[in-house]
């Protein structure tokens, strides 16, 4: 099914996605800080083909963007977008009182704007027994059919920097960890940096492509929103056209699918969603688009 995705700057959608479900603007890629389309074009994406772990350093002498509100080195990744949805756990690892706040800002095949997020969706995780102590998060995301593939770009931002972390001693964690009495002694406090060290963990959960992006939140982080789409709702022009039916879909036929479409992106199932209206109009609807798009954008 060949279908580009809508333009939508997802408004707390994605996966529309902002705890905004508690604010739509802290996922709407139009909050994010701007960032020339020359400088995208000119940075080196670094491909991330899954399942992959990838650990980056970020440090002085690695890529920078210092524009407006970005200060400091980036990371730039590329990602496949004939893979599915594709799971993204983003750690930035907290070395001694330092660690780097990533904010996340994802962009279509056309390098436009199409999720943000801020580094408060990259929580404070407390230290285990094999991991340290890091600010993480996971973000979910479907590319849609007919795209190749989709960027990320990770920087950090002049408030970021100029803010901190609480952590917790390390004492604290082993004797929380051990069942024993938890000392009373102070936390560390780590201060925001430039550079750091992150870790990408990447996995495809289906061999299909669509185009909607959406995101999964930190176990800390509110529940995720209604899918938000990302592109155009024009679908190319195919090869060769499929033969159009000779008569117009039955208005009970018409109900069904519309209703099926609703429920679909309502349970957040786009995938289902785009099935159906893909059905429905090789069977000659003409609301199931029109449906399917005011879905979305509710």
């Amino acid at each position: 099914m060949k279908k580009n995705l809508l333009s939508l700057c997802l408004s707390l959608s994605l996966l529309a996605a902002a705890p905004a479900v508690v604010n739509a603007a802290q996922n709407d890629a139009n909050t994010a800080p701007a960032i020339s389309s020359q400088t995208l074009r000119n940075l080196s994406w670094t491909p991330l083909v899954p399942p992959v772990t990838q650990d980056v350093t970020l440090g002085t002498s690695s890529v920078e963007i210092n524009q407006g509100e970005i200060q400091g080195a980036v990371g730039a990744f590329a990602l496949p977008a004939d893979r599915g949805s594709l799971e993204i756990t983003l750690t930035s690892i907290a070395t001694g009182k330092t660690v780097y706040a990533p904010n996340v800002l994802v962009l279509d095949e056309q390098m436009r704007p199409a999720a943000f997020y801020p580094s408060s969706y990259f929580p404070y995780q407390k230290p285990g027994i094999v991991s340290s102590d890091r600010l993480e998060g996971t973000l979910k995301l479907t590319p849609a059919l007919g795209q190749k593939q989709i960027y990320l770009l990770v920087y950090t931002t002049r408030q970021d920097l100029a803010e901190t972390t609480q952590m917790v001693n390390p004492a604290k964690a082993f004797a929380a960890g051990v069942g024993n009495a938890v000392p009373d002694i102070p936390d560390p406090i780590a201060r925001h940096t430039p550079t750091g060290t992150l870790s990408l963990k990447v996995t495809a959960e289906q061999k299909t492509g669509n185009v909607m992006i959406g995101q999964i939140f930190p176990s800390s982080a509110p529940a995720a929103a209604a899918p938000v789409v990302v592109g155009s709702t024009q679908a190319p022009a195919p090869a060769a056209a499929p033969a159009k039916p000779s008569e117009p879909m039955l208005s009970d036929s018409e109900t069904y699918f519309n209703d099926a479409i609703k429920k679909a992106v309502k349970a957040g199932d786009v995938d289902k969603a785009l099935k159906l209206l893909d059905e429905a109009e090789r069977l000659g609807s003409k609301t199931a688009r029109k449906t399917f798009i005011e879905s979305v954008k509710h």
